[in-house]
């Protein structure tokens, strides 16, 4: 039955690939009323419980359009439509509710949640067996896989958090609930309520976000366990460390690029804070290099067997 339903792929919840520059090929569709437009830049997950989507928006008609809808849909797909429906043969289409909104002079994003999703990596009937095998468990329901698999059918990429709080507190860890908004200098990050260096953040209000290599996967996931409200002493860190030029926060020595961020809102949406930040610009330190991106294994089967799966990290 195993290789019936996966064939000799590993089963994992999420799939960990690594993607050079701007090749992600995937592209993300927001329709509303009449309006359809690609979002694809523009679009994060922000928050799990609900499952929460935030999408930027300039445009000052469409922004209209927006405010002025009962619901939204987002299309996800392998590439874009030559020329037919964008719902023609999209992977996942996710149907949504307003939740919220932050407004700023350089733009809107809208806070969008989950009420229904469909998924097409796989038949059917696949899809619930697969549940049924490998994912089933109180607390997740397949409208809730089929909500999670829906949003990482657009590889979220990994970035690493630096925090410091007095010269005794550095806290390194990773995220994927989060977002560059980089033509107008804004970021987004989606943080756990649970996550003890929380409140600290809110308090202090900066934070660095740095990009790296997808080879230092293992390193920077044994930090993402630590989320205690003692984090290890630079002493104890597994690498060596930079000072920014700002903030003067620590970051491994090993990232290519870092902004420095100023949080200027926060706001609830569920099991998550949604921190809205500004960087005024970012330090180049090395040449980039793949990297390191999260997809949902449903969808990374589905690219396996159409030969287009990213290189597994």
């Amino acid at each position: 039955m195993r290789r019936l339903l996966v064939g000799r792929t590993e089963v994992r919840e999420f799939s960990t690939v690594g993607i050079g520059g701007d090749t992600v090929s995937e592209k993300v569709y927001l329709r509303a009323g009449k309006l359809l437009i690609d979002v694809t830049s523009n679009q994060w997950m922000l928050g799990l419980e609900p499952l929460t989507f935030g999408v930027w928006i300039e445009d000052a008609s469409q922004r209209a359009v927006l405010d002025q809808s009962d619901g939204y849909t987002i299309y996800f797909r392998r590439s874009a439509p030559d020329g037919g429906e964008v719902a023609k043969g999209a992977l996942a289409v996710a149907e949504l509710v307003y939740f919220d909104r932050i407004d700023d002079d350089k733009g809107t994003l809208f806070l969008l949640q989950i009420s229904d999703s469909h998924i097409h990596h796989v038949d059917g009937w696949r899809a619930r067996l697969i549940y049924q095998r490998f994912y089933r468990k109180p607390n997740l329901s397949f409208d809730k896989l089929k909500a999670v698999v829906t949003a990482y059918s657009y590889p979220r990429r990994v970035r690493v958090i630096s925090f410091q709080d007095g010269p005794d507190y550095n806290y390194i860890f990773p995220m994927d609930l989060l977002g560059d908004i980089r033509q107008s200098g804004r970021y987004l990050l989606g943080m756990r309520h649970s996550n003890q260096v929380l409140k600290r953040i809110v308090d202090v209000k900066k934070i660095v976000v740095s990009e790296f290599s997808a080879e230092y996967k293992p390193v920077i996931y044994k930090l993402g366990r630590n989320h205690s409200a003692s984090p290890p002493s630079l002493a104890e860190l597994p690498f060596g460390v930079l000072q920014t030029r700002q903030f003067g926060s620590f970051i491994p020595e090993w990232v290519e690029s870092y902004k420095e961020v100023r949080i200027i809102h926060t706001l609830d949406i569920g099991s998550h804070m949604l921190l809205f930040g500004e960087w005024d610009s970012e330090e180049l330190l090395k040449p980039a290099t793949p990297r390191l991106h999260h997809i949902h294994f449903l969808h990374f089967l589905q690219q396996k067997r159409r030969g287009e799966a990213y290189p597994l990290v």
